[in-house]
């Protein structure tokens, strides 16, 4: 792992993104609250907050951080796409987009598992890093490009 013990404690964010392309009747199940094993979107949000308290274990060389917010949520750009977003901060000596980005992997990965037996042609794409904040490298924001 990277030696962080001499940098600063510094308020540190990042925002992420992916998205889960399905068929307009399996988005339509998932806001009625169709599906047999539950509420997809309420377990998927639960699964990638959870995700975010242990992407170290998922991550070889990855720091273990006391996070202190996480949160994933859900829009919807058309009829065939869940968006995920996570938003996750600490106060800390190294960045937490490792976190972010695992929250909306788990989040989409729970989407398909939750409903692969409807519709197994979906597919998660797009998963990027939106916004990061704080340490030394500064701010950075994707381009809109």
């Amino acid at each position: 792992m990277v030696d962080v013990g001499d940098k600063p404690v510094t308020r540190r964010t990042a925002i992420a993104e992916g998205f889960v392309l399905m068929q307009p009747e399996t988005l339509r199940i998932i806001k009625n609250k169709e599906i047999a094993k539950g509420d997809v979107l309420e377990v998927a949000r639960l699964a990638g907050i959870m995700a975010t308290k242990r992407t170290d274990e998922l991550i070889p060389l990855c720091h273990s951080l006391g996070l202190d917010s996480a949160s994933v949520d859900f829009s919807f750009p058309n009829e065939q796409q869940v968006r995920i977003e996570s938003t996750v901060g600490v106060s800390g000596r190294t960045g937490v987009e490792m976190e972010a980005l695992t929250a909306v992997s788990i989040a989409a990965l729970t989407i398909y598992d939750m409903c692969k037996a409807i519709d197994r042609e979906m597919e998660i794409s797009n998963i990027r890093l939106l916004e990061k904040t704080g340490g030394r490298s500064g701010h950075f924001q994707r381009s809109q490009s």
